[in-house]
């Protein structure tokens, strides 16, 4: 990906609906070129694919967190398979460092969160956790797949 590529896709970042001359018009290239650069990405699958997240899907969970989880032992696989296992998780993350999984969960109220939260602590294999509760998204660049 060169830096006309990495234009594009910060263009297409902020505003994917719009059109290909509007596009060239602001990279200072040809129609064609555009059309021929976003499907080189596609075919290459640095783009993925576009979507509308709509603000109807955040206010269906409007409490969300982080829950950063300490693993004992050899439990990451089990307390991976078990976390899948709660609606209110939306994603799930292995990591290294300080923490072995990062989890994005999400509620209607604080009290659910709070009972998420506690199901969560009692699942075998967890030694530890930290949570924070998401205020604000200023910007997002993630849909729900």
């Amino acid at each position: 990906m060169d830096n006309l590529d990495s234009r594009l896709i910060i263009l297409l970042r902020h505003n994917a609906r719009r059109s290909i001359s509007d596009l060239a018009l602001d990279l200072g290239v040809s129609r064609a070129t555009v059309r021929a650069r976003m499907e080189r990405l596609e075919q290459t699958g640095e783009i993925a694919g576009y979507t509308v997240i709509l603000k109807s899907e955040s206010l269906e969970q409007p409490i969300r967190g982080v829950m950063m989880i300490e693993v004992g032992g050899h439990a990451a696989d089990r307390v991976v398979q078990a976390l899948g296992g709660f609606a209110e998780v939306s994603t799930i993350h292995t990591t290294n460092g300080r923490w072995d999984i990062v989890v994005e969960l999400g509620t209607s109220t604080l009290s659910e969160f709070d009972a998420v939260l506690r199901r969560i602590r009692l699942v075998p294999g967890i030694t530890g956790s930290e949570t924070s509760i998401l205020l604000a998204t200023p910007r997002t660049t993630r849909a729900r797949l």
